[in-house]
This record gives C-alpha cells, sequence and structure tokens, in this order.
C-alpha cells in the first residue's frame, strides 16, 4: 500500500521568509522609522503579501529585536535610544572580545584564507556608491573574524548585536563624519593581528575600532 504523503503549500513559509527580509531590511535601514507603527494592511500594500505572512514576519522579527509587540494589539519598529545603542556597544565589545580570542586561538589555514578574501571583498567595495553592498561586505568580515570560535551561540548574540549597531550606523549616517578616520587602516591593523595569531593584539584593534566608531555615533545620535 502506497501511503501519500499530506500536500503542503510551499508558498506561504517563502511568503513569510521574503516577508521577513524585505522588513527587516526596512528597518535596519530606517525606511521604516524607530517607533513607527507597523500596520498590518499598510505592510501588505508595501509588500504585495498576505496579512499573515506580514503578521508572522513581524513575529519573526520580535525575536530579532527589531520589532516590539504593543499590549498584544500590534507592533512597532523597535524605539532608539542614546542608552540602548550605549548597552549594544558594551555587549558587543564583551562578546567579540570572546569570541575573537577564541578564534584566534583556534586559527587554521582555511579560516585565514577566508578572513583575507573577505576583507578583500569589504575593500573593493566603495561605500559611497554601493551603501547595502558595503555594509554586508562589512558584516561577513567581522563576522569571519569571529566564526573560528567554537561556540555557536556566542556567534548568534554577536550577528543579532552586530544588527542592532548597524542600524545606529544608518540612522546617524547623515551626521557622521568619518573624515578624520583612516577605517580601512583599522580594519587592516585587527586582520594583522589575526592572522599572526595574536589574540591579545587583534581584540585590542577590534574594540579600539568599536570604541572610535561608537564615539562618532553617540555625537551624532545626541544631535538628532
Amino acid at each position: 500500500m502506497i501511503v501519500q504523503k499530506p500536500t503542503t503549500s510551499t508558498n506561504e513559509p517563502s511568503a513569510t521568509q521574503a516577508a521577513y527580509t524585505l522588513l527587516r531590511k526596512m528597518i535596519l535601514t530606517g525606511e521604516l522609522p524607530a517607533g513607527e507603527k507597523l500596520k498590518i494592511e499598510k505592510l501588505r500594500g508595501i509588500l504585495g503579501t498576505g496579512a499573515s505572512p506580514v503578521r508572522e514576519a513581524l513575529s519573526l522579527l520580535t525575536s530579532d529585536m527589531l520589532v516590539e509587540r504593543i499590549d498584544q494589539k500590534g507592533f512597532r519598529a523597535a524605539s532608539a535610544s542614546l542608552k540602548n545603542f550605549r548597552e549594544i556597544l558594551s555587549l558587543r565589545c564583551t562578546m567579540e572580545d570572546m569570541a575573537l580570542r577564541q578564534s584566534v586561538e583556534r586559527a587554521t589555514p582555511d579560516w585565514e584564507e577566508s578572513l583575507v578574501l573577505a576583507h578583500h571583498r569589504m575593500q573593493k567595495t566603495d561605500r559611497k556608491e554601493n551603501v547595502q553592498g558595503f555594509e554586508e561586505a562589512h558584516k561577513v568580515f567581522h563576522m569571519q573574524l569571529l566564526n573560528n570560535a567554537d561556540s555557536p551561540v556566542l556567534l548568534r548574540f554577536c550577528s543579532q548585536l552586530y544588527d542592532l549597531n548597524i542600524r545606529y550606523r544608518y540612522l546617524a549616517a547623515e551626521s557622521v563624519d568619518y573624515r578624520k578616520r583612516n577605517t580601512a587602516a583599522e580594519h587592516r591593523s585587527i586582520l594583522d593581528a589575526a592572522l599572526r595569531g595574536d589574540a591579545e593584539a587583534s581584540a585590542e584593534a577590534l574594540l579600539d575600532h568599536y570604541k572610535r566608531t561608537g564615539s562618532y555615533l553617540e555625537e551624532a545620535l545626541a544631535a538628532l
């Protein structure tokens, strides 16, 4: 006797994933401003999909801390504040310091090759001409620094904190002036120390990089 498997629709999961991906991008880049109420019907029109995928995507985004529930009656884009940014920065420094040290201490030729490639791709992407492309390459590089750590839960938190921090970068983008900094040299310093197998120096360079960026963003956010 042949048992026929129950048919399942693949449209709903794909629609939810598509809605999640686009809404996530819109929140991270500020197209959906911090604190804005996210109305299902309005988002349906923007995304060209049904209410169910939108609602499910928003629920997923609450787990990412990019969306907040409003008394179980609706959703809004997560609020933003200088206090919240400082907390995110502090947690990033603590967790990435731990992850990077583990990653460097467990260095392998494959990891080093992947790290060099990620750095090269980031450097070849012009931030001014391709903001989204640069941000994607930038995250790949920073996560590749950590990816050799034997700690999946820690890496998941690091990735989530990266996204929360990037949201503030977009929020303050027009006010931030990096002309006095050489971020390419900062990235190179982190890379070189990691490739030397110097966990202490690489972690120190990474935290210095974050704290420099943090001071620029704090100044910009305070003016908003």
